[in-house]
């Protein structure tokens, strides 16, 4: 079956198309934003990427032929040239999750990671203990997983990972992504706001972890974060599965500190003691999802204490705390996060290991809630652990970025763009210190930059 698929480069469509090669179908894709890394993953699978929604591209032609069936990206909307086409002309079409629950997921143990925070590096870790464990799973996740290098890959036909999004599923299907996935067993990390684009308040997001819930088994599992005021409260929606919890100091999975930083900690599981995990990641938001993963793998058959030596070889996602460069004593990382709560534990985890060393970050509000300013005022109490931030505020951003780099304390300064915040970082970086690079989308490559421009200049 030929394949086109619209919004190929981003993370989880291009998976979408890789998993769709390895099935042995003609992919071909569009999108507005073909550029590295995804292009060079899909370009080596052999898939043609067009730049652009053009109607064109959905039409027979000397380099491609009409599509069979067009899977459609949520970034696609009403009015979109290559939509209206396929639309107009009684093109089939499907959303990538429903393909991706027809096509690969039907008849697969699917464990599933959803939650607001944590979602990549648990799917990643958990992929990662199943093949330790030699159960050789498949898996989607919405980044690139140092374990494996790819984004997807179908697996040998037993567990399937996959990274269970609650953001909305097409235009024409506003449900979260994770309805399709139906799962034995599935993670939910924790849940707080976000996505304001797409839900008016927290109670229409647990409303979407309830459609999740009621999709898994009787026969299955529950993986569910005990701290979580807000999880508990989807459960008492209605559960009809076995639940186990976990948590640092409670639950039915619990784990004990040894380092402050997280790096190292007791796995206990009831009564049992499971073991020491040492490991590369910090915080304790990485120890929860350590937790979350090695009971999800447990429930689906691996020996917990035979999984705990396949931690400490775990390589974490591109994007999550990746460790850039270092020059003349100053460490770049590059992060993701892109909610207060996802700052804070971050910025936590990595004061835990540098003690009083100086920590400066940069920071991009590039997700729609940070865009639309839902997080404004609590980003500057996330950023408790920062001795300089210097925050991005470009002129399309539609509210005042200093409430909350006036809140810093004089800790805080705004930069109109990615040049000036390079030059900003490089007067203010000295050896020693800690630079954190904050955003959800390219940041126009500024970590590296950085980097670059400390090699060039000092």
């Amino acid at each position: 079956m030929r394949l086109h698929i619209l919004g190929i480069c981003g993370t989880f469509m291009g998976g979408v198309a890789a998993l769709a090669c390895e099935l042995g179908h003609a992919v071909e894709g569009s999108d507005a934003n073909v550029y590295p890394p995804m292009s060079d993953q899909l370009e080596a699978l052999g898939i043609t990427l067009m730049s652009g929604y053009t109607a064109e591209h959905l039409q027979p032609g000397p380099a491609h032929e009409r599509p069979d069936l067009v899977v459609v990206g949520n970034a696609m909307t009403r009015g979109n040239p290559a939509v209206e086409y396929m639309l107009d002309q009684g093109l089939r079409y499907i959303s990538g999750p429903q393909w991706l629950g027809e096509a690969v997921l039907s008849g697969r143990s699917v464990l599933a990671v959803a939650g607001t925070h944590g979602k990549t590096t648990t799917s990643s870790l958990l992929a990662h203990l199943l093949d330790s464990a030699g159960m050789k799973p498949g898996f989607l996740i919405g980044g690139v997983p140092g374990n494996f290098g790819a984004s997807a890959r179908l697996g040998q036909g037993g567990p399937f990972v996959i990274e269970a999004d609650e953001y909305d599923t097409a235009f024409f299907d506003k449900r979260s992504k994770f309805v399709h996935y139906r799962p034995r067993i599935a993670i939910l990390n924790n849940l707080e706001y976000d996505h304001a684009d797409i839900f008016p308040d927290v109670a229409a997001i647990q409303r979407q972890f309830h459609h999740l819930v009621r999709t898994v088994p009787g026969n299955g599992r529950l993986i569910v974060n005990a701290h979580d005021e807000r999880l508990a409260e989807v459960l008492a929606m209605g559960c009809w599965t076995p639940v186990e919890t976990f948590g640092i100091g409670c639950g039915h999975w619990q784990a004990r500190l040894i380092d402050a930083d997280g790096s190292a900690f007791t796995v206990h599981r009831g009564a049992e003691r499971i073991g020491d995990v040492h490991w590369p990641l910090l915080g304790n938001h990485s120890v929860m999802n350590a937790l979350a993963a090695l009971a999800a793998a447990t429930a689906a058959g691996a020996d917990p204490v035979a999984l705990l030596p396949a931690f400490a070889s775990f390589e974490s996602v591109k994007r999550r705390m990746e460790l850039v460069g270092e020059v003349n004593g100053v460490r770049v990382y590059d992060d993701f996060a892109h909610h207060p709560t996802a700052i804070a534990t971050t910025l936590a985890g990595l004061r835990a290991k540098v003690g009083a060393a100086r920590i400066l970050v940069a920071l991009e509000p590039r997700s729609n809630s940070m865009r639309q300013g839902a997080h404004a005022d609590a980003l500057a109490p996330s950023l408790a652990d920062a001795d300089a931030v210097v925050f991005l505020h470009r002129p399309a951003l539609p509210w005042d970025a200093h409430r909350v780099t006036d809140a810093l304390g004089g800790r805080g300064s705004t930069v109109p763009d990615v040049d000036v915040l390079i030059a900003t970082l490089r007067a203010l970086a000295q050896p020693g210190d800690q630079v954190v690079f904050m955003s959800n989308g390219g940041f126009e490559n500024a970590p590296r930059r950085f980097v670059e421009a400390l090699r060039t200049h000092g």
